[in-house]
């Protein structure tokens, strides 16, 4: 993927080539040899490696010598090329901050191993079973957690789960791993360490605990008690927008900043990360780099879960609708830009009061974080898996505006978008590749149903019971019939003057 760069021009990245790099590229300046890994993050992706790994890499410099290193661990095959990247780097990879302002490189050193569960299964549960693992951090997305959205049940007969009850000790899934490595440290007389997870979740600590005690009863009563006795699961809130990184991004780390990088990562400037201060090993000090600890996350989760990632999915399908490619050229769109604030103003009355935010501000701030030319954010990113965000970031909305007796039109318009998107076309015919884990039942309904969203609605493991309410469902068809009948275009120029 790293075409038209020759070798000469660009160093390979590791850690004998650093004192090669260029002035332009800031280097780890502490000792990596001197780390211990006190964490062990499952899920590397882009979001871990320029959030999570981010901060540590910034307390490594105020704090070399730390116990906080980060070993990754990659469950699925699609990992292989992150092991590939990282292990032939000494897991050394380059972020980039992408801003109209310009761009800024950084050589992040935070993680230093990186274990391929395939590979070697038992390798993962030694590490996780280790006294010296301290923390567990998960990047798994939010369809990783066996989650029943309709219920708040554990999916207990997912094939993955079943798979690692009959076989505990060459299990697949992050359940399977986790209970393992717990299983061994009760056995030996070892403390438990902390699951913290990293997903847009919200109350995501809340729901890794339900989820993995629910497993546990299934494999062991006996462990169940002791993990719900033992271990925390704190909440958290983490925000950066961080694209997939393409062929492009390597090429530009390469011809830029002269770094033959086979995996970097680019994000915007914007980094935020608050934390609920519950962790039975220990922690870092991670105030000294920013991060927030509170006694309670659930504002700040809510204020994100429901601005910010709602309006990414009415932007997703909208967009893909019209035609667009990229979150910029939708957001510069005036009609979809309007639509998008008018769903932020909708939501806003359900949120709870956000100690130290100003909601103006940061909503303010989304737009304008939208619309960085520099992200290049492509839409299927954010319309990926929507079965599993569709509950998580805009219904809750839904259900409190329903309560509150308030308006719902642009989360309806939301949902309704969703719909027709699942048609498989966009407005001018053109093939819409839907990716999502219940992919085929989504697309038969949307086909078969057309303008009618109720047999989508009826689907319970994503709206629960509100197909029972004539308000939402109204308001749906409507949405849905003039999208169908007019494009998200014409649509939105209808709505702006009725409202």
């Amino acid at each position: 993927m790293n075409s038209n760069i020759s070798a000469d021009s660009a160093i390979k990245l590791n850690e004998a080539s650093l004192s090669r790099l260029g002035n332009n590229v800031r280097v780890p300046q502490y000792d990596r040899h001197q780390i211990t890994n006190g964490i062990v993050h499952i899920g590397v992706g882009g979001f871990h490696r320029a959030h999570q790994a981010l901060y540590l890499d910034n307390y490594f410099h105020q704090h070399p010598g730390s116990d906080w290193g980060i070993t990754g661990v990659g469950l699925l095959e699609f990992d292989k090329r992150m092991r590939d990247a990282l292990n032939y780097q000494d897991c050394l990879y380059t972020l980039v901050e992408r801003s109209p302002e310009g761009d800024k490189a950084r050589v992040i050193g935070a993680i230093t191993k990186y274990l391929f569960a395939p590979d070697n299964r038992q390798a993962v549960i030694n590490t996780l079973a280790d006294p010296k693992c301290r923390i567990v951090t998960l990047t798994i997305t939010e369809g990783g957690y066996y989650y029943i959205e309709g219920s708040g049940e554990f999916d207990a007969n997912h094939p993955t789960i079943q798979y690692d009850l009959q076989n505990p000790d060459q299990p697949i899934g992050v359940y399977g791993f986790l209970t393992a490595a717990l299983a061994r440290r009760r056995q030996r007389g070892i403390a438990p360490f902390t699951v913290l997870s990293c997903d847009n979740l919200q109350g995501n600590g809340n729901i890794a605990h339900e989820m993995l005690t629910a497993y546990a009863e299934m494999r062991d009563p006996e462990l169940r008690r002791w993990i719900a006795e033992h271990v925390t699961f704190p909440n958290c809130m983490v925000d950066r927008i961080t694209p997939a990184t393409t062929p492009d991004d390597i090429k530009m780390v390469a011809e830029q900043f002269k770094i033959d990088d086979a995996f970097p990562v680019v994000a915007e400037p914007f980094l935020q990360w608050v934390v609920e201060d519950e962790f039975c090993a220990g922690r870092p000090d991670w105030e000294d780099v920013g991060v927030q600890m509170t006694n309670d996350v659930h504002p700040y989760e809510m204020m994100k879960i429901r601005l910010l990632n709602a309006s990414h999915l009415l932007i997703g399908y909208l967009g893909t609708l019209a035609g667009y490619t990229y979150v910029h050229e939708v957001m510069a769109d005036p009609m979809i830009r309007q639509a998008v604030e008018n769903l932020m103003a909708e939501v806003t009355p359900t949120l709870q009061p956000v100690p130290g935010i100003d909601l103006d501000n940061y909503k303010q701030t989304l737009i304008e974080r939208f619309a960085n030319p520099k992200i290049r954010d492509q839409l299927p990113r954010l319309c990926l898996n929507s079965s599993a965000k569709m509950p998580k970031f805009v219904l809750g909305s839904v259900r409190d505006a329903l309560r509150q007796k308030g308006a719902i039109e642009y989360m309806s318009l939301t949902v309704a978008a969703w719909f027709r998107y699942l048609n498989g076309l966009d407005d001018k015919g053109n093939s819409i590749p839907i990716d999502d884990p219940i992919a085929g039942t989504l697309t038969q309904l949307a086909r078969d149903s057309g303008s009618d969203p109720k047999p989508l609605l009826n689907l319970t493991e994503i709206f629960g019971d509100l197909s029972q309410s004539a308000p939402f469902v109204d308001a749906v068809t409507n949405h849905l019939r003039r999208l169908y009948e007019l494009g998200a275009k014409e649509t939105l120029a209808r709505f702006s003057l009725v409202h």
